[in-house]
């Protein structure tokens, strides 16, 4: 546990890099250009990239020690981040900003792949959960990641936007760049131990079959990433408009802090799955959370009100630890631990692939013809009544429709055969702890804790009277025969 700690810990700090940056540079884009159509872009950008890499580094999981993972993509993301450095600081300003010309899509997509590569080192901590930490924790670890993430979330929000109200952009990139090195370090010194992984010759490098076919085996599996899929639609609205709504309420250096004090909600809802776990069928938690998720999603803009906005963000993040640990949890579960990697990079394929259908949709959308459309008469007398009056009332609008749709799709998901497929498949599995072989350091721990307790155990029946042992050994007889 001490070492799944640690691990946990060192990608958070990489995960706080690079979420740093990346939102210092959609806070940037949108403050130069106030262009929703490009913040949209960039985020559409981000998720198809995740969807097309998630399938390859989950089967470069498999495949890797999990140290050797881990190691490999602090190594990119410092690489990519010293290529923006140096764009940044080469290019005139002039032709940075400006979204006609290759300078531009050059920098942000340098530093998205810096940021993407990241992924690589969060679906091989979702790995390590089953590899070191007992099946009947992997709930509570799983909120513990939440929390940690919660912490590292405030942090950049927070800093995100102080640094680029402050520095400017150079200063960021220059600190993100310095902070990449420090996971490096802690990972040179850190040991994982890990049994032998057992080469398949007949594996590709980017094993969608075998991952598939991993995920087919489990009755109801492929439901539950359909269904994340789908709601991550909704989800990519958020993701496309929740900036540019706030930036419109707040200044830059304002929305940081809002956005860092509305993320606490990441500590307290990973902080309640970690003491208390997601009860006995985590699937039924998910739905039922994702169901209040679509319901906040229609009230939290109702009216232009900076209070109800941060609430509804607060309550937004509470909410999202729980689900998406329990996806997690299923998976860990249900999937066998040398298949762990595929499965989860197979289910990120996908549900990342949702995000950007949306927000590439939603952003020319919003820019182009709801906002005008909510600015003009015959919006505001259409939808005045439900939603008030105020400049952000056409991505409100956006909002309710994104909520409603949210809410429809987890409704629907818990009347499904799959959906009570699955929960049966998750109560039956036993859990899919990895086979330490013989003289590896996790399965020599282990054998020596079974022998420490066989020890205990023997010492406790020695102590007790001899009428009650002879009587539990006179049961133990009777139990044992046919």
């Amino acid at each position: 546990m001490r070492t799944f700690l640690h691990v946990l810990v060192n990608t958070a700090v990489a995960n706080l890099t690079t979420n740093f940056l990346w939102f210092a540079v959609v806070f940037w884009v949108y403050l130069e250009t106030r262009s929703i159509l490009a913040t949209g872009v960039l985020g559409g950008i981000y998720m198809i990239l995740v969807a097309v890499c998630s399938m390859w580094f989950g089967s470069l999981v498999d495949r890797l020690r999990k140290r050797r993972v881990m190691l490999l993509s602090a190594w990119c993301s410092l690489v990519a981040f010293l290529l923006g450095c140096t764009l940044y600081f080469t290019v005139p300003s002039s032709e940075l900003l400006r979204l006609d010309r290759p300078w531009f899509w050059l920098f942000t997509l340098v530093v998205l792949a810096g940021c993407v590569v990241e992924i690589l080192r969060n679906l091989a901590l979702a790995t390590t959960v089953t590899l070191l930490v007992p099946v009947d924790r992997h709930a509570n670890a799983n909120g513990l990641v939440g929390t940690v993430q919660g912490l590292a979330f405030i942090a950049t929000s927070v800093f995100s936007g102080l640094s680029v109200g402050l520095l400017g952009m150079g200063g960021t990139i220059i600190i993100a760049t310095v902070m990449t090195g420090a996971p490096i370090i802690h990972l040179l010194s850190l040991g994982i131990p890990e049994p032998e992984i057992v080469q398949d010759p007949t594996r590709s490098a980017v094993d969608f079959r075998g991952g598939f076919a991993a995920m087919l085996a489990v009755p109801g599996l492929l439901a539950l990433v359909c269904f994340t899929t789908l709601n991550n639609l909704s989800g990519g609205v958020f993701m496309t408009l929740l900036d540019p709504y706030g930036l419109e309420m707040f200044s830059v250096e304002v929305w940081g802090i809002v956005f860092g004090v509305a993320s606490t909600g990441f500590i307290v809802g990973g902080g309640l799955v970690a003491k208390f776990g997601l009860g006995k069928n985590p699937i039924r938690t998910m739905l039922v959370l994702a169901a209040l998720l679509g319901v906040l999603g229609m009230v939290f803009t109702l009216r232009e009100w900076p209070w109800l906005f941060v609430v509804g963000i607060w309550v937004f993040m509470a909410m999202m630890p729980a689900i998406e640990a329990a996806e997690q949890t299923v998976i860990q579960r249900v999937v066998p631990f040398e298949k762990q990697g595929r499965v989860f990079g197979l289910a990120m394929t996908f549900e990342a692939a949702a995000a950007p259908i949306t927000a590439l949709l939603i952003a020319p959308v919003a820019e182009f013809w709801v906002v005008p459309y909510m600015r003009e008469g015959d919006g505001r007398a259409t939808w005045g009544w439900l939603l008030g009056e105020g400049d952000t009332r056409g991505i409100a609008l956006i909002f309710v429709w994104a909520g409603l749709a949210m809410l429809v799709i987890a409704v629907g998901a818990m009347f499904t055969r799959a959906y009570r497929t699955l929960s049966q498949s998750y109560a039956a599995a036993p859990g899919a702890a990895p086979a330490a072989e013989e003289g590896d350091e996790a399965g020599l721990q282990t054998g020596q804790e079974a022998d420490r307790e066989a020890d205990r155990e023997a010492d406790q029946e020695a102590d007790q009277p001899a009428p009650r042992r002879a009587r539990q050994q006179a049961e133990q007889r009777a139990e044992e025969k046919p």
